[in-house]
């Protein structure tokens, strides 16, 4: 995203801090913030709160920031590549424990993160859901590209379109939330990279991939 679409998005600023202590404060904000978001809610908290969860004046947060929406966008901004699904990147000699790997490290960053249980109330705004859809059409026109790019190595099927299939990697990428939300830490990394491996490797290249990435490790 651009730096000017960014400021657009969020607005701007009534005062970016460069002194330590003022950082410090901001940060304690941003942390205070995302806390009582999450225990409380989006609608439940306001401005006051959070100042006083900082332990700094009200005024305090009118310094850094317009309003609670502002700051919940800075707390986005900050953290949007943790919400949205991971840019796979299949190109490895084993993709399925290359994949199963980063959807594991992806998912244990939004969980330490907590916004999952915000997420549902955050996608009801408007700003919010632009700034999403905006990295999710570029990460879905990375994974189109390497789609295009198997194609033409021979690698992926040839029958199917690389846009819809590039969504679907995101979408099945994107399940492991509500999978957590039904069945708490019982996600299945493994089994959700063997399906997306499925839509994009014919069988008998996966299995090419597999068997090249264990005769290296045995030679290495």
């Amino acid at each position: 995203m651009a730096k000017e679409q960014e400021h657009q998005l969020i607005g701007e600023y009534p005062s970016l801090p460069k002194q330590k202590r003022a950082l410090q404060k901001r940060q304690a904000l941003l942390e205070s913030g995302r806390t009582l978001f999450i225990e409380k809610g989006w609608e439940q908290t306001n401005a006051k709160e959070i100042a006083a969860h900082a332990h700094v004046a009200t005024g305090t947060f009118y310094r850094y920031f317009t309003d609670k929406r502002q700051l919940l966008m800075s707390i986005i901004e900050d953290y949007v590549d943790k919400i949205i699904p991971p840019e796979l990147n299949w190109t490895n000699n084993d993709p399925i424990s290359y994949i199963a790997q980063q959807l594991e490290t992806h998912d244990c960053h939004f969980q330490q993160l907590g916004l999952q249980k915000l997420l549902p109330e955050l996608l009801k705004d408007q700003q919010i859901n632009e700034i999403i859809k905006e990295n999710q059409t570029r990460i879905h026109k990375k994974i189109m590209q390497k789609l295009e790019t198997a194609k033409e190595q021979g690698l992926s099927w040839t029958d199917l379109d690389s846009s819809i299939t590039a969504w679907s990697i995101m979408s099945l990428s994107a399940s492991i939330i509500e999978i957590n939300r039904y069945q708490p830490n019982k996600t299945n990394y493994v089994e959700l990279a063997k399906i997306i491996c499925r839509l994009i490797f014919p069988p008998e290249v996966l299995e090419k991939l597999i068997e090249s990435n264990s005769t290296s490790q045995h030679t290495s």
